[in-house]
């Protein structure tokens, strides 16, 4: 690892903060930052997981590895899966992180869930995974090389437990950067996104795949719009405005905001809303009101809440009466 690699991996670092992880993970700093998952099935109503063996290190893991340059930590997760063992999945629920050091550097690995459709067949690449099997947990706790491996199966084998294993991405984003509101004289819901934030929508497009949300709501302002378009356009997708989540509608008329955020939560799907700063403590005000305290501990609770591009995903338990059981905020990509 190069020394910029060194200093990116720590700056994707500082901007992750997951309820899933100890506080020592989301307060440390590490060298090596890398992303995995756990895939998982139901197998006549028993969990079940995928399990990989590396012929490099002669051990049975998880599919995992090291953050490629200018990727997002969600994006190297999906990635790694797709490449060793074939499988072109979406993240579900995070699972705890772990840290170790290796050959004198300290290193973390995040960690999701993310379930595999049935029809879905896993295959080895035969490089970094040479072979690969579907097992109980506690078969998995048995062939597991490293300890530390663990501790994420015990977090998916507790959400199976307590029927919130199985979740939807309810993705919050704060619109990309925007031209300076002093540098604009027209109607301020026309005013677009800057060269940086242009770049911002692309990379928040790639990090959305990560959860590949099915449904898309904005505030109808050109830089919201402009946020999610390569979204959209990617997955052809349309556009649903939602006019009170504006800056100047919420202002005027907070509990509209509101309601309409709660509409969007009791409709129990996958999808992303974008809007602006001044509207992100109305919204997370309506996750405070669904989440553990332990959970709630992560929301952002000062402003800014997020910085333009940046998002928070929460995922909501199906069948849990519109409640969240965890929490990520990522913070944007940036030049």
């Amino acid at each position: 690892m190069t020394a910029t690699q060194s200093q990116h991996s720590r700056l994707q670092l500082c901007e992750l903060q997951r309820s899933s992880d100890a506080e020592e993970i989301r307060l440390g700093e590490f060298d090596v930052v890398a992303a995995g998952a756990i895939p998982w099935q139901l197998r006549g109503g028993e969990l079940h997981v995928l399990l990989i063996h590396r012929p490099r290190y002669d051990d049975w893991s998880w599919p995992k590895g090291k953050l490629d340059s200018g990727e997002s930590i969600p994006e190297c997760a999906i990635r790694e899966l797709r490449e060793e063992v074939g499988l072109r999945l979406s993240l579900g629920i995070p699972l705890a992180a772990t840290a170790y050091s290796v050959k004198g550097k300290t290193k973390v690995v995040y960690y999701w869930a993310a379930k595999v459709d049935p029809a879905l067949q896993a295959v080895p690449d035969g490089v970094e995974c040479d072979e690969l099997r579907w097992v109980t947990a506690a078969e998995a706790a048995a062939l597991l090389t490293n300890p530390s491996d663990l501790a994420p199966l015990e977090d998916l084998r507790k959400a199976h437990q307590k029927q919130r294993l199985e979740s939807l991405a309810f993705i919050i984003l704060r619109h990309a950067k925007a031209k300076p509101r002093g540098k604009w004289t027209r109607a301020e819901g026309e005013r677009p996104l800057a060269a940086t934030g242009r770049r911002q929508a692309q990379a928040v497009a790639r990090m959305l795949d990560a959860w590949q949300p099915g449904n898309v709501a904005s505030s109808p302002w050109t830089r919201c719009v402009q946020t999610v378009t390569p979204y959209l356009v990617q997955h052809s997708l349309k556009l649903k405005t939602i006019r009170s989540i504006t800056e100047h509608e919420a202002k005027r008329k907070p509990h509209k905001a509101q309601r309409a955020i709660e509409k969007l939560v009791a409709k129990s799907r996958s999808q992303v809303i974008c809007t602006h700063r001044p509207v992100l403590p109305l919204i997370i005000e309506v996750l405070r009101s669904r989440v553990s305290a332990k959970v709630a501990a992560v929301l952002p609770a000062q402003d800014p809440f997020l910085d333009p591009g940046g998002v928070i995903v929460a995922q909501q338990a199906i069948g849990a009466k519109h409640q969240f059981v965890s929490v990520e905020i990522h913070a944007p990509y940036h030049d």
